[in-house]
C-alpha cells in the first residue's frame, strides 16, 4: 500500500531534520580494483587472479582487505554485493540477476548454446557498466537507464524454473540468494544463525573460516525441499567450497536430491576443491554444477594466518578524523508498522516472485522521502547523499527500497555486519572505515559487537543513513549508548531508522525423513552388502507434537537387525525403543547451550549424525588396517577375563553405543575361539539418569543377574563407572535385585574400571565414526515426551547412511585377527593373575588428572575436560571443541584427531607431561566460567558442575 502523507508525518517520531551545511565532498572515492596488488597483496602475499572462462572479471568484484579472524586472514570484499560497500543498488540487482540467468542456463540445458553466448554479450555489458559505478550527474542517470534495459534483456533470456528450491547463505548472500531466486522464480529460504522464537532446525551445516560458523535452516514448509528435486545454492563466493560439501551432505542425507547447483559471484576453487566436490557428489549419487560470474584463483603465503593477523593488528579501528557527534536531532524513528503491510522472513521460506511483489516497496520509499531532509527532498543531487543500510540477513527489502530511491535521487545500498575487519583509509585497500556497535538482534551465540563499513572515505561521508532494521525490531534496542544510531550519527549528518512489522510466524520443526522416503528412491537404495533395510516411511513430527505413549505393565521386545540397526541378529539385541518417526537432531550450538546451561539433559536430543569426508574416512582405514591386531587382542583378554568370573557363562549388556561394537566382538571372541555361546545385549545408560530400569527388568525376566557383565568400549575420568555404580544401587533399593558393577571395557585409561584388555590410551578405530561404526544406530535418547514408563530408552535407525556403513566390515576385520592374537591373549590372561594393577584395583588416577588440567587450563569444570584418545574424538565430532591437547609422543597415534581439529579451527597444543594421549576441552562459552566477546577467557574461581553433560565414559 502507498502512504499516505498523513499516517506517514505522524509516523515519524522526532521531526525530518533541517538541511544541514555540506560536509566535505560526498562523492565515493573508487575502490581498489585490482587484488594483483595494492596493500594486501605487498604486506601479506596474498593474490586473487582471473582465470578460466569466467564471465566478468574477478579484479572487478572483489577487493582484498584482513579479517580480524583466527580462521581466515584475508577478506574478498565484493563491490557488487552491497554488504560491506556501499553500492550502486542497480549494480547490485543486475549482479544478481545475471548470475539468477547463469543458474536459470545451467538448469535449462537445452538449448544453452545459443542462450550462452547471448549471457555472454550481456556480462560483457555488465563488466562496462560495472567499470563506470562512480558515474555522477548525467553519466549516472545513464548508468541508471542502461542497467534498467540490461535488465529487461536478461529477463527475456530466462525460461524460469519456479520447481527448484534456491538457498541463500547467511549472512552475506540472504540478498543475492533472493535476486536469484527471483529470477528463477523459484521457492527461497535462506540460512540463519538468528534465534526465532518456537524455531527448531531443519538441518544445520558449518561454515569453518566465518567469524560465525553454524547455519540454521527453519522452514515452516519442509516439504517445499522435495525428494529428487532440485537445490540451487547461492553464496557470494568460493573459496575451498567446504561449505557447500557440508551443505550438500546435509541436505542430501534429510532430503535427496537429483541435483544441486552452486552459484557464486567469484569461484576461486583449486584444483583439490573442484575434484573434492565432485567426489561428493558420486558418493551421494546425485549432481553437483557451479556457475559463477568469475572465475580465479586465490594464492596464500604458507604464513598467510601469522602474517595477516600482525599486519593487521596494526591498522585502526576507525577514522578518527570522520567521527564527529551529529546534532541531537539527528537520529529519527520512521515507524511504518502500521502503514506498510508486514514482511515475512526470507529464513522461513518465501515463493520469491510473490514475496518480492508484497513487499510495497513504492510505499516506503515514500515515506522515506517525505522524512528527508528538505534539500534532498526538494531534489539536490550530486554526489551520493543517501546510503540505505539494512542489517546482516535483511538485505533483500533494503536492497529493493534503495533501487527505487535511487530513481529520486543518488543512493547507495550496504548492510551491517557481524565480520570484524580491519581498516585502512587509503586507495589500495577494500575497507576504508568502520563503526562498530552492540547487536541488536536474537542470535543463537547471543549478544555481541556489529560493524558497518565504508560509510565514509578520504574525507567523505553520506548526509543520510536510512537503517532498515530487521521486521519486528524492537526500537528501544536501536537506541542508546553503544547502540548502532549512536554509532551511525558519528559518520553521517541524519540517520533515519525505518521500522517495518513482521508477518506472524510459525516456525515449525522439520520431518526427520520426507515421506517419499529416501529409500523409496531406486537410485539411492542401500547397497546390495548392507542388510540394513529401509526405514519406516512417512513424515515425521517434533518430539513435542507426539503424543505420549501410553503406559503397559508388560515388558517390550529387543530389537534386532535387520529391522532395527545393522548387525546381524545373533551378534545383538537392543533393548531400546525405535524413535524413528522422531525429530531430535540438532546443531551441535544449541545442544551445547542447552547442555551447559543446565535446561535440558544431552539424552533429549541428538546431534546430527554428520557423514565423515572422504579424507577423514581413508584415515580410518589406516587405522584399522594399523591397530586390528590390537584390537583384536585387547578383546581376547577382557573376554577371557569375563569368562573367568562368570563361570564360562555370561551374559554380555553392552552400554550402547560405544560399548555396542565391543559387545560385538566380545561375543564373537567367545563364540569363535572358546566356543561359548554368550547372549549379547545393548541397553542405555544417561548421565544424571542412570541405567535403563525397563532394561534391567527385562535382563531379570529372562538371565540370571549373577551373570551379567556390563560392558563399555573405554574410560576417560570414569563418569560412567561411578553413574553405573549408582544406578545398579538404586535399582537393588526399588526392585531388590542385585547386579555387579564390575564393569568390563577395551581400555581403560582412566584406571576406574575393573576389568579391562589394555590400559593404552591408542585410538580405538570405532571411536572414528558415529552410527556408521556402531550399527547405525544413534545415541541413545531419554525423552520423557516420548518414552513412557514401561517403555526402554529410545534409539534411532539411520537406514538412510547404509551406503557410508562400516559397522560389520570393522568387527569383521577384527575378528578375522583373532586366530593371529590367541597365543599372546593366553600369555596375558595368564599374567594377569600376578599383575600389580589389575590387584589394585581402580585408583581413578584418570579423575585426578581430569581435576589437575580443568585447574591448569582454567576451565574449573571437570565436564569440560574430555581425557583420552576416544572422548578427544567425540568432542570434536558432537561438541564445541575450545582446544586439543596432544602428549608428544603420541602425534602419530592421534592423526585423525588432528585432522578433526585442523577441519573445525581448533587450536591444538603440544603437551610433555600428559597421562593420556590426548584431552579435548569443551568450550566454555556457554558456561557460568566464561567470560569475554569469544569465551575463550574463563574466570578464576571454580563454576559448579553439571550433570548434563553427556557421554563421559
Amino acid at each position: 500500500m502507498s502512504a499516505s502523507p498523513g499516517p506517514v508525518s505522524e509516523a515519524v517520531r522526532s521531526a525530518a531534520p533541517a538541511a544541514a551545511a555540506p560536509v566535505a565532498a560526498s562523492t565515493p572515492p573508487a575502490l581498489p580494483m585490482s587484488p594483483e596488488s595494492g596493500f594486501v597483496h605487498d604486506r601479506v602475499g596474498i593474490v586473487v587472479r582471473s582465470e578460466g572462462d569466467g564471465l566478468v572479471p574477478v579484479e572487478l568484484l572483489v577487493g582484498l582487505a584482513l579479517r580480524r579472524n583466527p580462521r581466515r586472514a584475508h577478506l574478498l570484499v565484493s563491490t557488487v554485493l552491497a554488504k560491506h560497500v556501499p553500492t550502486v543498488p542497480g549494480l547490485a540487482v543486475v549482479a544478481g540477476e545475471l548470475l539468477g540467468t547463469a543458474a536459470d542456463l545451467a538448469l535449462a540445458e537445452g538449448d544453452a548454446g545459443a542462450r550462452g553466448a547471448e549471457l555472454r554479450r550481456l556480462a560483457g555489458e555488465f563488466t562496462r557498466l560495472l567499470a563506470e559505478r562512480e558515474a555522477e550527474g548525467e553519466a549516472r542517470a545513464r548508468l541508471r537507464g542502461d542497467l534498467t534495459a540490461l535488465r529487461r534483456e536478461l529477463a527475456a533470456l530466462r525460461t524460469g524454473h519456479p520447481g527448484v528450491a534456491t538457498l541463500g547463505y547467511a549472512e552475506t548472500a540472504t540478498g543475492l540468494g533472493r535476486l536469484v531466486a527471483d529470477a528463477l522464480g523459484s521457492w527461497y529460504l535462506h540460512s540463519t544463525r538468528h534465534d526465532p522464537a518456537g524455531a527448531v532446525a531443519f538441518g544445520a551445516f558449518e561454515e569453518a573460516h566465518s567469524h560465525a560458523t553454524s547455519h540454521r535452516l527453519l522452514p515452516t514448509d519442509p516439504s517445499r525441499l522435495r525428494v529428487g528435486g532440485t537445490v540451487v545454492l547461492v553464496d557470494d563466493e568460493l573459496s575451498t567450497g567446504a561449505t557447500v560439501v557440508d551443505t550438500v551432505r546435509d541436505l542430501h542425507a534429510r532430503v535427496p536430491q537429483e541435483r544441486f547447483v552452486v552459484a557464486a559471484l567469484v569461484d576461486l576453487r583449486g584444483d583439490d576443491d573442484r575434484a573434492a566436490l565432485d567426489a561428493v557428489a558420486r558418493e551421494l549419487g546425485t549432481r553437483v554444477d557451479v556457475v559463477a560470474l568469475g572465475q580465479g584463483r586465490v594464492e596464500l603465503p604458507a604464513d598467510v594466518l601469522t602474517v595477516g593477523a600482525d599486519v593487521a593488528a596494526g591498522l585502526g579501528e576507525a577514522v578518527p578524523a570522520l567521527l564527529r557527534a551529529a546534532a541531537a536531532d539527528a537520529v529519527a524513528l520512521l515507524d511504518l508498522r502500521d502503514v506498510v503491510a508486514p514482511v515475512r522472513s526470507e529464513r522461513f521460506g518465501v515463493d520469491a516472485p510473490a514475496a518480492t511483489a508484497a513487499v510495497d516497496v513504492a510505499g516506503v520509499v515514500a515515506a522515506v522521502l517525505e522524512a528527508l531532509p528538505t534539500d534532498l527532498r526538494a531534489g539536490a543531487r550530486g554526489g551520493d547523499p543517501v546510503v540505505v543500510l539494512g542489517t546482516e540477513e535483511f538485505l533483500s527489502v533494503p536492497l529493493a527500497v534503495a533501487h527505487e530511491l535511487d530513481g529520486h535521487l543518488p543512493t547507495r545500498a550496504s548492510s551491517t555486519t557481524r565480520s570484524p575487519i580491519a581498516v585502512l583509509d587509503r586507495p589500495d585497500y577494500a575497507v576504508a572505515s568502520g563503526v562498530t556497535f552492540r547487536s541488536h538482534d536474537v542470535t543463537l551465540d547471543g549478544p555481541g559487537p556489529r560493524h558497518a563499513y565504508n560509510l565514509s572515505r578520504a574525507g567523505a561521508r553520506p548526509r543520510v543513513v536510512v537503517l532498515m532494521p530487521e521486521p519486528g525490531t524492537d526500537p528501544d534496542e536501536l537506541v542508546g549508548a553503544g547502540s548502532v544510531t549512536e554509532a551511525l550519527r558519528e559518520v553521517a549528518d541524519h540517520v533515519l531508522v525505518v521500522l517495518l512489522a513482521a508477518a506472524d510466524e510459525a516456525p515449525a520443526p522439520a520431518p526427520a525423513r520426507p515421506a517419499d522416503s529416501l529409500t523409496e528412491r531406486s537410485d539411492v537404495q542401500p547397497s546390495p552388502a548392507s542388510t540394513a533395510p529401509a526405514a519406516p516411511t512417512g513424515a515425521s513430527r517434533p518430539a513435542d507434537e507426539l503424543p505420549e505413549r501410553p503406559e503397559r505393565p508388560d515388558l517390550p521386545e529387543p530389537l534386532v537387525g535387520p529391522a532395527f540397526g545393522s548387525y546381524d541378529a545373533d551378534d545383538v539385541s537392543w533393548l531400546l525403543t525405535d524413535l524413528g518417526d522422531a525429530q531430535l537432531e540438532a546443531p551441535a550450538h544449541e545442544r551445547e547451550a542447552t547442555l551447559q546451561g543446565g535446561t535440558a539433559n544431552y539424552a533429549e536430543s541428538l546431534p546430527i549424525e554428520y557423514q565423515p569426508t572422504p579424507e577423514y574416512q581413508a584415515l580410518y582405514e589406516e587405522a584399522l588396517a594399523r591397530s586390528a591386531d590390537r584390537v583384536a587382542t585387547a578383546v581376547g583378554v577382557v573376554t577371557d577375563l569375563v569368562l573367568a568370573a562368570r563361570d564360562q557363562a555370561p551374559v554380555l549388556v553392552s552400554l550402547a553405543r560405544a560399548g555396542t561394537p565391543v559387545g560385538v566382538l566380545m561375543r564373537r571372541w567367545a563364540a569363535r575361539v572358546r566356543g561359548v555361546d554368550a547372549p549379547h545385549l545393548t541397553m542405555s545408560i544417561v548421565r544424571g539418569v542412570g541405567l535403563d530400569p525397563v532394561a534391567l527388568r527385562w535382563l531379570v525376566a529372562h538371565h540370571d543377574p549373577a551373570r551379567v557383565v556390563f560392558v563399555d568400549g573405554w574410560t576417560g575420568k570414569g563418569a560412567i563407572t561411578r553413574e553405573l555404580t549408582e544406578a545398579l544401587a538404586r535399582f537393588e533399593e526399588t526392585d531388590g535385585v542385585r547386579f555387579g558393577d564390575d564393569l568390563a571395557v577395551l581400555a581403560d585409561p582412566g584406571r576406574c574400571a575393573s576389568t579391562w584388555g589394555t590400559r593404552d590410551d591408542f585410538l580405538i578405530p570405532s571411536a572414528c565414526l558415529n552410527s556408521t561404526v556402531s550399527g547405525l544406530v544413534s545415541r541413545t535418547v531419554y525423552n520423557r515426551r516420548l518414552i513412557g514408563d514401561h517403555d526402554f530408552h529410545g534409539g534411532k535407525f539411520y537406514s538412510e547412511l547404509a551406503e557410508a556403513d562400516v559397522s560389520r566390515a570393522f568387527v569383521d576385520t577384527v575378528s578375522a585377527r583373532f586366530d593371529a592374537v590367541v597365543d599372546e591373549v593366553d600369555r596375558r590372561v595368564a599374567a594377569a593373575a600376578t599383575e600389580p594393577d589389575r590387584a589394585a584395583g581402580p585408583t581413578w588416577a584418570g579423575w585426578e588428572a581430569v581435576e589437575r588440567i580443568s585447574d591448569e587450563q582454567g576451565v574449573h569444570d571437570v565436564n569440560l575436560v574430555k581425557p583420552g584418545v576416544g572422548e578427544t574424538t567425540r568432542v570434536l565430532l558432537r561438541r564445541i571443541p575450545w582446544k586439543v591437547l596432544v602428549r608428544a609422543d603420541a602425534l602419530d597415534e592421534v592423526r585423525h584427531v588432528l585432522l578433526l581439529a585442523e577441519q573445525r579451527g581448533v587450536p591444538v597444543e603440544v603437551v610433555d607431561e600428559l597421562p593420556y594421549s590426548c584431552v579435548g576441552l569443551i568450550h566454555p562459552v556457554h558456561t557460568a566460567g566464561a567470560t569475554g566477546a569469544d569465551g575463550r577467557a574463563v574466570r578464576a574461581e571454580p563454576a559448579p558442575t553439571s550433570s548434563t553433560d553427556g557421554g563421559a565414559r
